[in-house]
Parts: C-alpha cells; sequence; structure tokens
C-alpha cells in the first residue's frame, strides 16, 4: 500500500488488523501512527513470597530422540544449588556470546521476583562451560524497575546490557551497563537516551566501526523526540545525540554487514516491514544518513494482543547479515511472525531477502511447513552463521490441534540462502504459555539467538515448569557443517542407539587414507569435538561406554573438510 493513502483510510484499516493505539504524536511524521506502548510500570515491588528458599528441580532436556537435530535444554534462572526458585518469573530473554571464548555466555531478562507483581528488573545469569550450568546472581541495581534487555559483545570479548527504565512516571530512559569478565560484575551503566523496545547492535568488524555501539527503538515513545537512535563511537562510554531513522521502523531489531553497514528492521506502515540502512553510521563523527526506508513485503503484519500472548506481540522482526565468504556473502534477511494478509492465517513465520542490500527484496517464503491455516506460529527469531546457515526458531500451536494455545519450540534451518527450508523439527515438549503471568498477561515479546558454524544458542521461555522461566538451548542440525554433503565420506554405525560399543564402517578407507589422515570424530550435543580416533580399518570399533547417556554427532571428514554426519543414541 503506498504511504500517501489518505490518512483516515489508513488509520481504519490499521485498526482492524494491527489493534493498536494511533494517537498522533507531535514532531512525527504526519502518517506515523502511533504503536502499542508495551512497557508501563503498575505495581510496587515485591520479595518473593518464600524469599527464594521454596525451590523445585530444574527442568533439563537432553532426551534420546532421534530426530535430525541434536538439542540440550537448560533452564538458567536457577538457584546456587541449580534448582528452580518457586513463584517468580522470568521471561524475554537476550543472549551474547564472547567472541574470544565461546564458553562465556550471558543471558539477560525482565525478572519478577514475585509473580503477584509485575515489578520487574534487569535480571541475568552467566555461564563459563559453553552452557551446560549457568550461574544466577540476582539483579543489576536491585529495586530499580527494568524492561527490555538486550545483550551484545564487542570483539575484544566485552558484554553490554541495554535495560530500559522509567523516569518522572512516563518517560522512558535506557542505561547499558558492560562487563568485562564474562557477564560476573557489571558496571554502573551509561545513559544512553532511549524509548520503549529498544534493541542494540555492536560492530565486531575490522573496519573502522569497530566497537561501535548502535541503538533504537519505538519513536513514539522517545525521550529525545524526534529522535529515536543513538550511537557510541568510543566503547559506550558515552552516546551522542538521538536522530531519526528512515522509515520510523519499530518492534525491530539490528546487524551490522561485514563491510560496517548498518541495518535496521521494523514494523512498518501500514501492514509490512521496514528496513534502514546507513553506510556511515560506522564513521566516527559524520551525521549518521539512512539510504531511504524500503518496505519488505512478508505478506503480514506484527500482531500485538490476543490469542496466545494476550498482552504482548506475536513475535518481533528480525534482520541479519550473511558475513560468510560463500556465495550469499552480503545477503541480507529478515524474518517475523506475523499475522498473514493473503490467507486469514493467526501467526506464521515469514522470510524475505535481499541479494542487493537492501535495496530490493524477494518475494516472501513461509518457513513453517504446518498443512492448516488456523495454527499460530509465534516468536519467530532468526540467526545467520558464520558459514551463511540460516536458523530460525519460533513456538507453534500444530501440535495442541486447535483445542488449546499450547505451544512447542519448533526449529528449521536454510542452507541455500532462505530459497527452501530443512522439515520443521518439534524440539521441546508442549507446555501452556498461559500459566505464571507475572499479574502481566504475557511471556514477554520475544527471544534471541546466535548462530555459528556448527549450531544455534538460544535464550527463550517457558513454562515447563508450570511457570514462567528462562532457557538455554544449544540448537545442532545434523548437516550443519557439511560443506558439501554428496561429496562426503559414506559410512554406517551399527547398534544405535548403543550402550557402550559403536562399530563404524567406512567403504571408502582405502582412498580416505591414503594420508593416514582419515579420522572420525564424535561432538556434544553442544557441538564440541570430544574423541577423534584414527580410521585404521574399514571397520572401526569404538569404546563409548564412558559417556553420559544421551544424542551425538559422528562424523568423518575427507581431506578438503567434507563430512557426512550421524546422529548417535548412547543409553
Amino acid at each position: 500500500m503506498n504511504h500517501k493513502t489518505p490518512l483516515l483510510f489508513a488509520a481504519c484499516i490499521a485498526f482492524l488488523f494491527q489493534q493498536t493505539s494511533f494517537a498522533q504524536q507531535p514532531g512525527l511524521p504526519a502518517l506515523h501512527l502511533k504503536p502499542k506502548q508495551l512497557e508501563t510500570t503498575g505495581d510496587d515491588y515485591l520479595p518473593n513470597a518464600h524469599n527464594n528458599q521454596k525451590t523445585s528441580a530444574p527442568y533439563v532436556s537432553t532426551a534420546a530422540t532421534l530426530r535430525n537435530t541434536s538439542v540440550f535444554t537448560t533452564q538458567v534462572n536457577v538457584n546456587s544449588s541449580g534448582d528452580n526458585i518457586e513463584d517468580d518469573a522470568a521471561n524475554e530473554p537476550n543472549i551474547a556470546i564472547n567472541p574470544l571464548n565461546k564458553n562465556e555466555i550471558v543471558i539477560g531478562w525482565r525478572q519478577f521476583d514475585n509473580i503477584s507483581s509485575n515489578f520487574r528488573q534487569a535480571g541475568w545469569s552467566y555461564s563459563a562451560d559453553g552452557g551446560q550450568t549457568w550461574t544466577f546472581p540476582g539483579v543489576i541495581q536491585p529495586g530499580i524497575f527494568r524492561s527490555d534487555p538486550v545483550l551484545d559483545f564487542d570483539a575484544e570479548g566485552n558484554f553490554y546490557y541495554n535495560s530500559l527504565s522509567l523516569v518522572n512516571g512516563n518517560e522512558y530512559v535506557c542505561k547499558v551497563f558492560r562487563s568485562d569478565d564474562g557477564g560476573e560484575t557489571w558496571d554502573g551503566g551509561v545513559d544512553a537516551f532511549g524509548g520503549d523496545k529498544q534493541w542494540m547492535a555492536i560492530d565486531r568488524t575490522t573496519g573502522v566501526g569497530t566497537g561501535n555501539i548502535y541503538s533504537f527503538w519505538t519513536g513514539a515513545y522517545s525521550i529525545c523526540q524526534p529522535g529515536f537512535f543513538t550511537r557510541s563511537t568510543d566503547g559506550g562510554d558515552s552516546y551522542e545525540d538521538c536522530v531519526t531513522v528512515d522509515g520510523d521502523p519499530y518492534w525491530g531489531t539490528m546487524a551490522v554487514g561485514k563491510d560496517g553497514e548498518l541495518y535496521i528492521v521494523g514494523g512498518g506502515f501500514p501492514d509490512n516491514l521496514v528496513v534502514a540502512k546507513s553506510e556511515n553510521a560506522q564513521v566516527a563523527g559524520a551525521v549518521v544518513d539512512w539510504n531511504g526506508a524500503v518496505n519488505v513485503n512478508v505478506d503480514g503484519y506484527i500482531g500485538f494482543s490476543g490469542g496466545v500472548n494476550p498482552d504482548g506481540l506475536l513475535g518481533q522482526a528480525n534482520i541479519d547479515v550473511d558475513v560468510s565468504d560463500g556465495v550469499g556473502q552480503g545477503y541480507v534477511y529478515v524474518l517475523a511472525s506475523v499475522h498473514r494478509n493473503s490467507v486469514n492465517d493467526p501467526g506464521d513465520v515469514m522470510f524475505a531477502r535481499s541479494t542487493d542490500g537492501g535495496a530490493t527484496w524477494d518475494d516472501p517464503v513461509r518457513v513453517n511447513d504446518d498443512p492448516t491455516s488456523n495454527e499460530t506460529q509465534w516468536f519467530g527469531t532468526m540467526s545467520v552463521a558464520q558459514n551463511g546457515r540460516i536458523d530460525a526458531v519460533w513456538l507453534d500451536t500444530r501440535e495442541a490441534n486447535g483445542s488449546t494455545d499450547s505451544s512447542a519450540l519448533y526449529y528449521s534451518y536454510s542452507l541455500d540462502q532462505g530459497e527452501t527450508w530443512s522439515a520443521n523439527e518439534m524440539i521441546s515438549d508442549l507446555f501452556n504459555p498461559h500459566v505464571g503471568y507475572p499479574n502481566q498477561n504475557k511471556m514477554g515479546d520475544y527471544f534471541d539467538m546466535v548462530s555459528d558454524s556448527t549450531g544455534a544458542y538460544l535464550a527463550w521461555a517457558n513454562t515447563l515448569n508450570g511457570e514462567q522461566d528462562v532457557y538455554f538451548s544449544r540448537i545442532v542440525p545434523q548437516f550443519a557443517t557439511a560443506v558439501n554433503e554428496n561429496a562426503a565420506p559414506e559410512f554406517s554405525v551399527f547398534p544405535n542407539p548403543t550402550s557402550g560399543s559403536l562399530v563404524v564402517t567406512v567403504p571408502s578407507f582405502s582412498s580416505l587414507n591414503k594420508n593416514n589422515r582419515a579420522r572420525i570424530e564424535i561432538m556434544n550435543a553442544l557441538g564440541d569435538k570430544i574423541m577423534s580416533v584414527p580410521v585404521m580399518n574399514v571397520k572401526t570399533t569404538l569404546d563409548l561406554s564412558l559417556l553420559p547417556a544421551g544424542i551425538y554427532l559422528l562424523r568423518v571428514p575427507d581431506e578438503t573438510g567434507n563430512a557426512a554426519i550421524k546422529k548417535i543414541v548412547i543409553e
């Protein structure tokens, strides 16, 4: 729809479909309709009803199911003994991983100490072992209302935590905290302007903008109107005065390309997404210019309110860039859970790509493969690995058969720049998203994910414990590391599942081992290599009796690194 559509007609259409509040904001463009305000204060702080002493076993899943994807899931908001704290709540998680040491992971979230109060704080937890165990120290600045956590890291391994607060009762302001010890402690934070539903991205390229910190938020609720974007060019010591962003995106995310170019995606007027790009935001001292806003057709709009997440979003818009050296280098991708325009579907995960740096966009692709149009796919989340693989997760009601909003986590990936997607996989149990509300009828507004060449690291929320908690999942697709599956060595394993002894048969042993370099490698559910043995004959017997029960990946690479991968299960 053209932006010059008469205001009255456009407002009516947007009201019917988006269910948002449309009070016009002074100082903003005439056609900017005000999105729903998502963060408001309501209750006073209440401590945990049991002084954090009532606990239960945490939820951990390493189930040995023969799905195509290996998944390790563990609860993050746990006490010092690793137990679940009852009658609190946690949602809206965000994740960051140290690029210099991937064992260091930090997850932040909205922490509700007592489910009888919607007063939330800046919760966080950190892991020093790749996500297998977690330490939850508490909250940043206890007693301060904080929401909308967004985390990222710089190329030197420093973590940053952007957190939204309210001043003077109804004015938004963000503060960015920094940690240089793997997330164990944080500094006092630096004011970074801000507004409702902010996002943050950090330049980790080797260009002039490395270390730059960028942030944008919903313009209608900005503390520095008409601007709603800021940056830091001094490592977070200070943040520049606000500027506007072309297209007025909201409820979205940001990404930095391989050459330091900055992309922003968000909801756009009236019923699609909008992408803005700046090529000079990386240049310190330059006035940030935008290459104009481009409307992206995803055949739908970001939904708010009702259904699976009554007082929250269906999800937010995601954007990422292929920074690999492959055929997709520089491609830009967007993904979102949207109410469809062309069909009466309450929520689909829709994807679109640009092969020319965001100037034009291909037709949208539906990622979820359920055969009906009455199930809801919500909280769609995307990340792109360094090798170009695109990962997508979302919550899905298809297994509830239309009777409830019970949802499960689903996963799919693409190895061909988003043209096709792997068969959807259900990678969690079903849960009821309507239990455990912290006096606020929502399970947050988003999840967050980071990908590497092996798999994805996901921070998400669910009610598998009967209350809202935050979880970490390590997702490793079976062929995530294969460069050319057809050229990879063929092999077989027996028995599978096994209780200890496993025979690996490699028919092409002779040609594969001509330089005595053939090996069998085993990776755990986190994607870490835990065993590497030489291939000495066509058949090799492995003793796996000392490994814990669970799912593992076995690969036999050739001299070029191509490898077929098989899933094995140890009982």
